[in-house]
């Protein structure tokens, strides 16, 4: 096993491109990128604001100590931001990923579904971001309507006529996420969905379906969500035509092979895939001396190359407009996957008892900043290295306090030469010296009193 090496947020070509130019990118949006993405959310400010401090030791950490040589580092707090910071949200994917192979996925096979929208239709979503849910919705109702048309051809003939008027009793499993990004972080609002290749009945019996046309669930996607904007008014009668009368409707779906059921590591990587953040910070090089944004990526047959050039600005503007609303839920569980019918199942496997309480009531909640065991497992299963193994006698090292005062902090940080005085936004041209003292710096989960998977109550 490695040592483990704890990773310095501010040499990210990402935390150096909001730290020198957000503020220059606040002040310009009204006139620059207002017109065309609407209104600074307030939101992007919140999100970017905590992504700078992820990691700083100014806001807080936890002493790490190894018993046996006395070495010792600190570990600074994280800012927890989904799908924004690269490296907080990765531990939301492998949580997330883990749990869903765990403790939802049923024994059978899956399949994997794209379902995207046209260009046309783009910017009402990118205008209306709160359509964005109905837009899931809509995604599930065109599935469920897909996979029920096809069950009773493949169910025996001798059940067949009794199951034609009662198809509301088959269920389909879907775990749905909503994409807002293209592979050049344009606003493009698509969905992935996992999806079991069947339909389940209540007392658990799966009925697996053959292999399916996709053109009938593109031809349902594209009718219901047409009629979904024509109905709000959004969209004009005499567009819908224009769009029905394309050759190519601009609606695509996709859908890879059944995963089956013994393939776990492949359906934890299918998950992983769908849950991944709007950007890759390894796609990035800052260019110096203008900070220009390199940014990479597959072949675009359209312009014949495989990067985009951004100005700092630019590419701010490009990776916030990915941001979510506060509370905006990206997964959803639907049918027999929904938090509900879960929830029955389990009761029922209990003989009706509820779950128990997360903790004895009476006990008082645990500490706020405590590092979490998720912490150290992700380390360990991403990078295979453990951050509790020391570096110097490779014995056992352990958490031997918590600081959060910032008296305190800063009178520690201030004796190991390491405190920065937590900087502005405003242009500092380079980061501080990632070399400074003997201490390393690694942001830790703080401890939920239960994992957010983003679990949505949905029927």
């Amino acid at each position: 096993m490695h040592l483990y090496r704890a990773r310095n947020p501010r040499q990210s070509p990402l935390w150096q491109c909001a730290h020198r130019h957000f503020a220059e990118f606040v002040e310009t949006y009204p006139h620059d990128y207002q017109p065309r993405l609407g209104p600074l959310r307030p939101v992007i400010p919140q999100v970017v604001h905590k992504f700078l401090d992820c990691g700083n030791l100014d806001r807080g950490f936890v002493r790490v100590r190894c018993d046996h040589c006395r070495h010792e580092y600190l570990l600074a707090f994280s800012c927890k931001s989904r799908w924004f910071c690269p490296t907080c949200h990765q531990k939301n994917v492998q949580t997330t990923a883990a749990f869903l192979v765990a403790r939802v996925f049923a024994p059978v096979p899956h399949r994997h579904y794209v379902l995207a929208l046209p260009k046309m239709l783009r910017p009402y979503f990118q205008r209306h971001r709160s359509l964005l849910k109905c837009l899931c919705a809509l995604a599930y109702q065109s599935l469920t309507e897909y996979l029920r048309a096809a069950v009773s051809p493949s169910l025996p003939s001798g059940e067949r006529d009794g199951v034609r008027g009662r198809l509301d009793s088959f269920h389909p499993a879907v775990i749905l996420t909503l994409h807002t990004f293209g592979e050049y972080l344009d606003f493009h609002p698509h969905l992935h969905a996992l999806v079991a290749d069947g339909l389940f009945t209540r007392d658990g019996t799966f009925h697996p379906l053959p292999e399916l046309p996709l053109k009938p669930l593109e031809e349902l996607f594209r009718a219901h969500i047409l009629k979904f904007l024509v109905d709000l008014k959004l969209l004009p009668p005499e567009r819908v035509q224009v769009l029905l009368s394309w050759k190519h409707s601009g609606f695509n779906v996709h859908s890879g092979d059944p995963v089956p059921p013994e393939h776990q590591a492949e359906l934890e990587k299918l998950a992983q895939y769908i849950l991944r953040n709007p950007f890759s910070v390894a796609k990035m090089t800052l260019e110096s001396p203008t900070d220009t944004i390199i940014y990479r990526s597959k072949l675009n047959p359209k312009i014949n190359r495989n990067f985009e050039v951004f100005t700092p600005t630019d590419f701010l503007a490009a990776i916030t407009q990915h941001i979510p609303d506060k509370g905006a839920q990206m997964v959803r569980y639907y049918g027999w996957y929904s938090n509900k019918m879960r929830g029955q199942r389990h009761r029922a496997q209990n003989g009706g008892a509820a779950s128990p309480p997360l903790r004895p009531p009476g006990t008082p909640p645990p500490p706020a900043k405590l590092p979490s065991k998720k912490w150290r497992d992700l380390i360990l299963q991403v990078w295979h290295t453990d951050p509790l193994i020391c570096p110097k006698c490779r014995q056992q090292m352990r958490v031997i306090a918590v600081i959060d005062q910032r008296v305190v902090i800063e009178k520690i940080l201030r004796h190991l030469g390491q405190w920065n005085g937590t900087p502005p936004l405003a242009p500092a041209r380079a980061p501080p010296d990632a070399n400074a003292g003997p201490w390393t710096r690694e942001p830790c989960d703080d401890v939920d009193p239960m994992p957010d998977y983003e679990n949505v109550l949905t029927d």
